[in-house]
């Protein structure tokens, strides 16, 4: 029995866009979606997807789980690294001083970097200590919804 390697990818990444979308999330596909979305007033969290396990077992739970908070972002997107290749590049420009990590999330606003929960933060954490840094950040940073 042979498996077709790319078709199987191709199931993990449509159902990971699946979930995070039907979270609320925007996917931004293009580097033009992304300066549109990410020089907007307000505030912004960006969610790097991808098709590892702590990005389907941390942190998409914790991305729709986590803005079910009276404070929370105005704009709620996404790109996917190794997917969608030249928008993650161009919201990874917006991150000023933290390097590539997927899954990641990025909170900011009006275009600037506020913080970041970087991959190490995520992989080996249960969601809800996730849920609850984003949270916090949505306190610092987020207006009452």
């Amino acid at each position: 029995m042979s498996m077709d390697f790319n078709l199987f990818m191709n199931d993990v990444v449509v159902q990971a866009r699946k979930e995070i979308v039907a979270a609320g999330y925007d996917e931004l596909k293009t580097p033009e979606e992304v300066d549109e979305v990410l020089n907007r007033k307000g505030t912004t969290l960006v969610m790097v997807n991808s098709v590892c396990g702590c990005a389907g077992g941390i942190a998409r739970p914790s991305a729709a789980h986590a803005v079910h908070y009276d404070k929370r972002p105005d704009n709620l997107v996404t790109v996917f690294a190794g997917q969608d290749k030249a928008a993650t590049e161009k919201a990874r420009a917006y991150f000023e001083g933290y390097p590539p990590s997927s899954p990641s999330f990025a909170l900011l606003k009006d275009g600037k970097i506020q913080t970041m929960i970087e991959r190490h933060e995520i992989e080996g954490h249960e969601p809800m200590a996730v849920v609850t840094k984003l949270q916090e950040a949505f306190d610092k940073y987020c207006e009452e919804v």
